[in-house]
């Protein structure tokens, strides 16, 4: 399961050097040049992240928003639940990502500790892809 060190070491790399370039777009940007490079470790580390920043900005619906409505006159189809989603600011980003990168610290330090030193070792090295994104973030 445990690939070149090579492909890991060029996923691992931010694709915009660009320093107006937000955080979020360059997460988004790395995924198709870590598939291209079949890189997993950079895989699953972006995808979850980029998937823990979609979650943050859902918003939650009130349980009691159409309890008060006829059955007739609660909105069905596609689109009837939609709701505005939250817009995150740069530094909300970065604070997930930070999260990511802690959960993924610890969760190796429980893998030492279990006896599982590859499983450690990956989660370092995914800890690792998404360190080399914020290193790019641009002093604001």
């Amino acid at each position: 399961m445990v690939g070149g060190g090579s492909v890991t070491a060029v996923s691992t790399e931010p694709i915009a050097s660009d320093s107006g370039v937000p955080l979020r777009q360059r997460l988004r940007e790395a995924l198709p040049a870590a598939m291209k490079a079949r890189d997993r470790v950079a895989l699953a580390a972006l995808r979850s992240t980029l998937a823990a920043i979609d979650n943050a900005e859902a918003v939650d619906r009130a349980p009691d928003v159409d309890r008060r409505l006829g059955i007739e006159q609660i909105p069905v189809g596609v689109g009837a639940a939609e709701a505005t989603r939250r817009a995150l600011t740069p530094a909300q980003v970065e604070h997930i990502v930070r999260a990511e990168m802690a959960e993924r610290e610890a969760a190796a330090r429980d893998y030492d500790r279990a006896g599982r030193p590859e499983r450690a070792d990956q989660l370092r090295r995914e800890a690792g892809v998404l360190s080399a994104h914020l290193a790019a973030q641009p002093d604001a």
